[in-house]
């Protein structure tokens, strides 16, 4: 139920990228531009936010980042 709510709290693009990385194990910035249609740079303000609040955790880094489900 906590979950719910919290969840209900963050933007539509947020739950996108969320969505995505749980549907198929993960996340990369190029499947969430093309789940979200949003720019690189926008991309990386929410994941940063979404790595941050521990809805997501990064692995690895530079080219080959993805996000997983924290």
């Amino acid at each position: 139920m906590r979950e719910r709510l919290v969840m209900a709290a963050l933007p539509e693009m947020d739950l996108k990228i969320i969505e995505f990385a749980r549907e198929h194990g993960r996340a990369t910035m190029a499947g969430a531009m093309r789940v979200t249609g949003a720019n690189r740079n926008t991309l990386k303000v929410h994941l940063r936010s979404l790595v941050e609040g521990r809805y997501l955790a990064l692995h690895g880094t530079r080219k080959r980042a993805w996000y997983g489900v924290g």
